[in-house]
């Protein structure tokens, strides 16, 4: 069968991008012994093809650009020979043409401190990073300061719909919740089809299925919507309700990850902030394991 164009242009550039994996990869890397009289930088494709467990036919012939099929799975193992990050695997895998399979475990669940400088200096609008499944992965004080409460402490687990589906509604910061969590689960799903099937995610969503009815009935619905911009409105005991505008940044290198920011809506909620702010310097440095106690009681 002859080869479409688009094939005959991914084809070159899959052998290049093979090769110049191959030639980083030294033998002491993958725990071999480097051997006499080696021209070759990097790994030979017979060491590529032992390693990954596969034919040494078949591996020159997947570097050479030949129209052959390669598997999710042997691709898997070739990446790992040749060390690849998540990116580049993914490029292999577009390279070649086979539908991308995220790795299981490959939700990012940390940030780097550049990250975190950059959510800080937002202060004093509120930023958080989520990741897809609205993990909590960074916040700043301003942040902190709208939604640690004893009532969010208490669950313990860094997840924002885990702990907005679980909380009494009386004491919930987001207002309007009947109208929010539909849109934020929904979210959810545009995220959780690119991860079906995988053990994090299927756990995660029968446990908040089990935890909260009102979500596992919500996710029944099969709604989808991406993320956006939003105007919400939030609560808190000292200052009471504040109208709120989030917006997302995609982060670079931090695939399915976002900062979240939220800058007040109008000139009620920047004081409104700003008093939260005073209040957080005030009692700042509360008593050790009091953090939260001592900041809604005051």
């Amino acid at each position: 069968m002859a080869m479409t164009t688009r094939t005959q242009r991914r084809r070159p550039e899959l052998a290049a991008f093979l090769r110049t994996r191959r030639a980083r990869v030294t033998p002491a890397d993958v725990g071999m012994p480097p051997g006499l009289r080696r021209r070759t930088p990097g790994l030979r494709r017979e060491e590529v093809a032992q390693l990954s467990g596969v034919g040494v036919t078949w591996y020159t012939w997947l570097e050479q650009g030949r129209p052959i099929n390669a598997s999710p799975q042997v691709l898997d193992a070739v990446a790992r020979t040749l060390r690849l990050d998540p990116p580049e695997r993914e490029h292999l895998y577009r390279l070649a043409e086979v539908p991308f399979q995220p790795d299981p475990e490959g939700l990012t669940r940390q940030i780097s401190p550049a990250v975190q400088s950059i959510v800080d200096a937002l202060d004093p609008m509120l930023a958080v990073v989520y990741n897809s499944r609205y993990d909590v992965l960074a916040t700043n004080a301003a942040y902190r300061d709208l939604f640690l409460v004893p009532e969010t402490a208490r669950i313990g687990l860094p997840n924002v719909l885990w702990t907005l589906f679980t909380l009494p509604e009386g004491v919930c910061p987001l207002v309007r919740r009947e109208k929010e969590l539909p849109l934020m689960v929904a979210t959810l799903r545009s995220s959780y089809g690119r991860h079906v099937g995988e053990p994090a995610w299927e756990e995660y969503i029968r446990g908040l299925s089990a935890a909260s009815p009102w979500f596992a009935e919500l996710w029944a619905n099969g709604e989808v919507v991406p993320p956006g911009p939003r105007v919400k409105t939030f609560r808190h005991a000292a200052v009471g309700e504040m109208r709120m505008t989030s917006q997302s940044l995609s982060i670079d290198g931090m695939p399915e990850c976002r900062i979240v920011v939220y800058s007040p809506e109008d000139e009620d909620a920047r004081t409104k902030i700003a008093l939260l702010r005073e209040r957080r310097e005030r009692l700042w440095p509360p008593a050790q394991g009091e953090e939260a106690e001592e900041i809604v009681r005051s």
